[in-house]
């Protein structure tokens, strides 16, 4: 057990702060510690981990990207209208452009880092502006609301009623979710190529010197990004049936800020997906409880900001001295 929790030292962090955040929260209001509660934060949240967990794997490759959120924004936009060309399409027709164009997005950041040797945050400023300039110059920030009907029927994959008469369910985005979760995991903890990303992200010129292929790790970092926030914005248009030019906007730093609250490291080399999973519901769980308790929504940003310092300080403690200090007690009595 100890060397469990040494070895998942922010995980176990955050797992313990989310706990004493969330029974503080079921004091405060009557409606927050509720099942009903907890499925809707989950699916809430569902667009917001899809989008962290891509983000996870530019961070352990050592690269940062703050256009993901806007990418995701023109991807809903130009995925919207290919399907309405094409005479509506499917989910699997949907997923494909979404995701390819995700792709697409992604690469350009990748290949201005690799080709001109730009910092990744200096790059991505730049694409996030010029992304975010072109969606609004040619949509005049007029939204889309005449979507495909698969795209906005919601889909229900489990339903119950609660004895007050309310109900409860998970919805289309929480599959998409877990999908996206699981294959994250596998890319970086089951391949060669996650090892590779790793080692590039702790050491890029000993990784160089040892003959991984510099240029392939970001490409595929930033392109696996890109597939996220296509996936990510293609959901969120089906959450919300509609499309929303704007929507996204000011969406990445909350999820860069969960994604280093779950363990990533900005120097790369580090983070896993459990942290980040933690790290976005944390912020999803304090944001929901503070609209319970009738918060403004202005100090939410405030609040939120407190949190994850004073998380980031507990997970930054050392868990050793405290499991010593827990034995120290032990053996005295």
């Amino acid at each position: 057990m100890r060397s469990l929790i040494r070895t998942h030292a922010t995980e176990f962090s955050l797992l313990v702060v989310i706990v004493v955040i969330s029974t503080v929260l079921s004091f405060a209001t009557a409606n927050f510690f509720s099942l009903g509660n907890a499925f809707d934060l989950l699916n809430i949240s569902a667009v917001n981990i899809i989008f962290a967990v891509g983000l996870l794997v530019v961070l352990i490759s050592g690269g940062i990207d703050i256009s993901f959120a806007v990418a995701a924004s023109v991807v809903q936009y130009c995925a919207a209208t290919l399907l309405g060309w094409i005479g509506g399409g499917g989910w699997i027709s949907g997923l494909l452009i979404a995701g390819s164009l995700g792709v697409l997005l992604g690469c350009v950041n990748a290949f201005l880092i690799h080709r001109f040797r730009i910092i990744s945050i200096v790059a991505t400023i730049s694409t996030f502006n010029i992304y975010f300039g072109l969606l609004m110059f040619f949509t005049r920030g007029v939204s889309i609301y005449d979507l495909p009907d698969w795209l906005t029927d919601r889909v229900i994959l489990f339903e119950h009623e609660m004895p007050d008469g309310t109900w409860i369910e998970i919805t289309l985005p929480v599959l998409v979710m877990a999908v996206c979760v699981v294959a994250t995991w596998l890319l970086i903890t089951r391949t060669t190529i996650g090892r590779q990303l790793y080692a590039f992200g702790d050491n890029p010129e000993g990784a160089r010197r040892f003959g991984i292929n510099i240029g392939a790790m970001q490409f595929i970092a930033f392109g696996w990004l890109g597939l996220m926030a296509g996936i990510g914005g293609l959901i969120q248009a089906h959450y919300a049936q509609e499309v929303v030019p704007n929507a996204l906007y000011g969406r990445e730093l909350d999820v860069l800020a969960a994604v280093v609250l779950g363990g990533a490291r900005l120097g790369g080399g580090k983070g896993s997906v459990l942290g980040c999973v933690l790290g976005v519901l944390m912020i999803s769980i304090t944001q929901n409880g503070l609209n319970l308790m009738g918060v403004s929504p202005f100090a939410f940003k405030m609040i939120v900001g407190a949190i994850i310092l004073i998380a980031i300080t507990v997970s930054n403690t050392r868990i050793e001295r405290l499991l010593a200090l827990v034995g120290e007690k032990g053996a005295g009595r």
